[in-house]
């Protein structure tokens, strides 16, 4: 099981699916080499400079955490049930509930069209709160979705850094 990186009050708390194996075996949440979130992170303008995944641990100095909807590790998402996301999703409201971030950003539109039962969602902000937070949905930076670049999905990113009101 790997760790979420969480503290109180953050701006947004990203979401992923599941961890891959690569996560896994190292603790730290986006490790594999091809998965194009820490990079896009940066590029979106969340951080000022690129991080590393063992750098993890300085999300929360920028208002940041991560979780995963389902803690169960795979190689690929498409290996997690129906049931197992929507009991994700489940955990993830009573998460998101004590942490109490501004926003909920989930990477990965299948995922959560699944877990929240929401087939209709669409990448951006949606119109439901999840354990009391405004939600939006990111594309899944994971090297398999092809059909997203990393110039897009850093696109996406900071689509949603410019809509949280300036706290810090």
């Amino acid at each position: 099981m790997i760790d979420d990186v969480l503290a109180p009050s953050l701006d947004v708390l990203f979401c992923g699916i599941n961890p891959g194996l690569m996560s896994e075996a190292t603790g730290h949440h986006f490790a594999r080499p091809g998965n194009r979130f820490w990079p896009a992170l940066h590029l979106s303008g969340f951080t000022p400079r690129l991080l590393a995944p063992s750098e993890q641990h300085l999300l929360p100095s920028y208002g940041l955490g991560i979780t995963n909807i389902v803690a169960r590790p795979s190689a690929k998402a498409s290996e997690l049930s129906r049931a197992e996301l929507a009991e994700g999703g489940a955990r993830l409201a009573a998460k998101v509930t004590s942490a109490a971030p501004k926003v909920l950003a989930v990477l990965g539109i299948s995922a959560y069209r699944t877990a929240f039962a929401r087939p209709e969602a669409h990448i951006g902000p949606q119109p439901d709160l999840v354990g009391g937070a405004h939600v939006w949905v990111l594309p899944n930076p994971s090297g398999l979705n092809a059909h997203w670049t990393l110039a897009s999905i850093a696109e996406e990113l900071r689509r949603l850094r410019e809509s949280i009101p300036k706290s810090r």
